[in-house]
């Protein structure tokens, strides 16, 4: 089998790969990570969120994403519905726990510029559950943030904590 190996468009080297657009991402970064930090710090001090009582939120969530499975062309696919209903539904306080620690850690993350690519990976990805769950709102410009992000982890940190560990992390794991 041959394998094709394919060139990077200059582009797409300069957005993704040169230090010189590491302002664009720390710009980029900061809002999706503001956005993360704020969502979460909200959710953290509000009882119905977190803590030991919380999940009447995000059952109420849940319960209207099950609403938007009917008729010809549902909002909520049947299989993800299956989903919440026997997954989320009947553990709302511990998924709603998650969701405030991830939101909090995700934005940190982004701010501190630490792990950049892994952490716009876990937002993207909660993003991504929120628009299978039917909510349509600010998640499709995060998500498609979070995915430029991901693209662009070799630059998108070089202002913040990345700087200094991923060398640390290169040099640690670089084949001898």
């Amino acid at each position: 089998m041959r394998i094709t190996h394919y060139e990077e468009t200059a582009l797409a080297r300069f957005f993704f790969s040169n230090t010189k657009t590491s302002i664009l991402w720390l710009v980029v970064r900061l809002y999706v990570g503001w956005e993360w930090l704020a969502a979460g710090w909200d959710k953290l001090h509000n009882p119905i969120w977190f803590g030991n009582n919380a999940g009447a939120a995000l059952t109420g969530f849940v319960q209207g994403a099950l609403g938007k499975t009917g008729g010809l062309h549902p909002d909520v696919a049947i299989w993800y519905a299956s989903f919440l209903q026997k997954y989320v539904l009947p553990h709302t306080n511990t998924w709603s726990n998650f969701v405030v620690i991830g939101e909090l850690l995700v934005g940190i993350a982004l701010i501190a510029g630490i792990f950049v690519g892994i952490s716009a990976f876990f937002g993207a990805f909660m993003n991504f559950n929120y628009l299978l769950a039917g909510t349509v709102s600010m998640n499709p410009i995060f998500f498609l943030l979070g995915v430029l992000l991901i693209l662009a982890w070799r630059v998108s940190g070089y202002i913040g904590l990345d700087y200094y560990i991923l060398p640390k992390l290169h040099h640690l794991f670089k084949r001898k």
